[in-house]
């Protein structure tokens, strides 16, 4: 049990390290036309309850059915129990960085237009699961580091709506939509 506890710091240490190396080296440019056509979601399934509202943006920007990929983090889960989304926690954290998880690795093998990273909790998965994805756009809020997110809105976490109509409104002003 204490060398599982120590394992799990150093894995903490190593997941630190990478995060640091990666946000110092230039963000790489994603080679996708202009427009919204993929988006990918990384929410915070303990803060935010119901993560399927995410998918009233395939109306809201006329995408096609499969075009928006979510994926939840809670700190602990069940995997017996059935989520309405993809769920990763902090027992997935490998060592150097890697997140050992299947739905992880769908979800970053994958190209997105649109990154959208809907927690507010500086956490270390989510933020090696942000800094990982390949996304052209990638919008957030206020608390986090501004090299992870390139428009940052400031909304509540709680207040979707008002979240969809900023992000609307600053997609149009970016010539997206």
């Amino acid at each position: 049990m204490f060398l599982k506890g120590l394992q799990d710091k150093f894995k903490v240490k190593s997941g630190l390290k990478f995060l640091q190396e990666e946000m110092q080296k230039p963000a790489e440019t994603v080679q996708r036309e202009k427009g919204i056509t993929s988006i990918g979601c990384i929410v915070d399934a303990d803060n935010f309850k119901n993560p399927e509202v995410f998918y009233e943006l395939i109306d809201d920007f006329s995408l096609r059915p499969n075009a928006i990929k979510i994926i939840g983090y809670k700190r602990e889960y069940d995997k017996n129990s059935p989520y309405a989304i993809q769920i990763f926690s902090d027992k997935d954290l490998g060592w150097k960085g890697e997140i050992e998880n299947g739905y992880v690795l769908e979800f970053l093998g994958r190209e997105y237009d649109m990154l959208i990273n809907y927690y507010q909790e500086d956490n270390l998965m989510m933020k090696l699961l942000s800094v990982k994805s390949s996304a052209r756009l990638k919008v957030g809020f206020p608390p986090l580091d501004p090299k992870i997110n390139d428009l940052i809105l400031n909304t509540s976490l709680a207040d979707f709506k008002l979240f969809k109509s900023e992000l609307k409104k600053y997609l149009k002003v970016l010539n997206e939509l």
